[in-house]
């Protein structure tokens, strides 16, 4: 039975599951009934992060645009243009064993494709979630629903992967962002 988070809660991942490496990290949201006349793409995004807080080069930012991280650390499956149907609308896959050791977090976040343009945020999304299942049996092990009023921001870190004391632990952020997907990219030091 997976555990179901809240915001700011952290929990061990590989404490109580030695071996665990391999995890596929499901993000799923629902759009309101609105026309605002363009439709909805979210897209998931992750970001390799260094121990200064920042990426250590550009191809640690993962998106639809670079799909798969050198290492074979992080793999995004695809870019789900829609949002429509029930479950998981992008998911991640990654690899605990294969992440670099100068990488100490591994942050999951969801951006609206041209919100500014198309005039929308995350006031107008839904049951937004993320969840982690262990890769090898498909057993769910964390859930986290957002469950948040994000009103004007465009932009959402929606949890972190990350190291302490020689373990993994995951950690549900749920913090929103104006200015999108290049605020994100500044602030975790891609150039943009």
């Amino acid at each position: 039975m997976p555990i179901n988070l809240s915001k700011g809660q952290k929990v061990d991942l590989t404490k109580g599951k030695p071996g665990l490496s391999k995890l596929l990290v499901g993000l799923g949201w629902d759009i309101n009934k609105y026309d605002g006349g363009a439709d909805f793409d979210l897209d998931a995004e992750v970001f390799l992060i260094g121990t200064n807080g920042k990426v250590r080069k550009d191809a640690d930012f993962i998106f639809y645009g670079n799909l798969k991280h050198e290492s074979g650390a992080v793999e995004h499956t695809g870019d789900n243009r829609t949002g429509e149907g029930d479950g998981d609308d992008e998911q991640i896959m990654v690899n605990l064993s294969k992440v670099p050791a100068d990488v100490d977090k591994i942050v999951f976040t969801v951006t609206i494709y041209e919100a500014e343009e198309r005039r929308q945020n995350f006031g107008q999304v839904s049951n937004a979630f993320i969840h982690i299942m262990d890769a090898a049996n498909n057993e769910e092990l964390i859930n986290y629903d957002l469950g948040e009023d994000f009103s004007i921001e465009t932009a959402i870190v929606v949890g972190e992967i990350y190291r302490h004391n020689g373990e993994w632990k995951f950690n549900a952020v749920g913090s929103g962002y104006q200015g999108g997907l290049a605020a994100l990219c500044r602030s975790f030091g891609v150039d943009v």
